[in-house]
């Protein structure tokens, strides 16, 4: 039952994750993505305090451990501040179709350092739902033909493109470490108070990067923006905040392949609003890659643990 409770947490992050890519899409249109990454961190910071507060009675985690402090701030800094960053400067160079593709090597990846870190092994069906649930995301996301404007955006030198492979695979690693080092550091440690550490290891990680670049400036202007601050605050809610407590609840009750595959689905999970909002066409190849996709979900529930 544990596991199945862990693997619904990941189904309710990957739902997340897709009410964080519309809001924060809107929010990166008016702010600028690194501003927008900023402010999504230091506001979760602020909304974990005060619901630890509510929930603990302890506003900080002064309760946690040494060890748990140094590897969810590890976990934040690779998660948040070098995968997100590795990530976003990704999507300028392929292009959000082939970065979105590239984020698919994440659960293989999170299984690996989960069995070398961790000694979490997967059984065959376990492998199987994995397997089929990648299979399905990439025949979902290659399925998507990109507009004319994406693909005159993204037909970059053949040397920026190989950079921008590696910065995607990079951005796949980073979230697959992290994952896996908080579920390294939180243990049983209560899943608020976890995140909190973990966030503000990424919130100091981005504001530091933002001193060496001289970024400020840009920070202090986005603030004027009422309409863009509204957005990353709703973004920072389903995002660092509620899904990102998801995922540490996920792994703290499964195995962090399996938890990272079932995430993964968000490029399933957005499909029905690409048709209805966005008014994007979605073939044959999309829809029998979601039904594949489903299919391993439902493997990875199913699956003697």
């Amino acid at each position: 039952m544990s596991a199945q409770l862990g693997e619904l947490y990941a189904l309710g992050t990957a739902a997340c994750w897709v009410a964080t890519a519309v809001l924060f899409t809107r929010a990166g249109e008016r702010l600028g993505s690194m501003v927008v990454n900023l402010l999504r961190m230091w506001m979760a910071v602020v909304m974990l305090i005060v619901v630890a507060w509510l929930t603990r009675g302890l506003p900080w985690p002064t309760d946690a451990t040494p060890h748990a402090w140094w590897w969810l701030t590890i976990s934040g800094l690779i998660g948040f501040t070098f995968g997100d960053l590795c990530l976003f400067r990704a999507f300028l160079l392929l292009g959000p179709r082939l970065s979105t593709l590239m984020m698919a090597f994440s659960p293989p990846l999170a299984a690996i350092a989960g069995w070398l870190w961790l000694g979490e092994t997967l059984g065959p069906w376990q492998l199987l739902g994995m397997l089929a649930t990648l299979l399905g995301v990439m025949w979902a996301i290659l399925d998507r033909t990109p507009s004319t404007r994406t693909e005159a955006k993204t037909a970059a030198s053949l040397e920026d493109r190989r950079w921008g492979i590696v910065l995607g695979f990079c951005g796949a690693l980073g979230q697959a470490l992290g994952l896996v080092l908080s579920k390294l550091g939180m243990g049983d440690y209560d899943a608020i108070a976890a995140n909190q550490i973990r966030v503000l290891g990424g919130a100091v990680g981005f504001s530091v990067l933002f001193f060496a670049l001289r970024r400020w400036p840009l920070v202090w202007r986005g603030l004027r923006d009422r309409v863009g601050v509204v957005y990353t605050a709703a973004g920072a809610v389903a995002g660092p905040f509620v899904g990102v407590t998801l995922s540490l609840l996920a792994v703290q009750n499964t195995e962090a392949g399996v938890a990272a595959s079932i995430m993964g689905t968000t490029p399933v999970l957005i499909i029905p609003w690409m048709i209805i909002v966005g008014g994007e066409r979605v073939g044959p190849g999309g829809v029998l890659g979601a039904i594949v996709a489903t299919a391993g979900v439902a493997t990875l529930f199913l699956a003697p643990s």
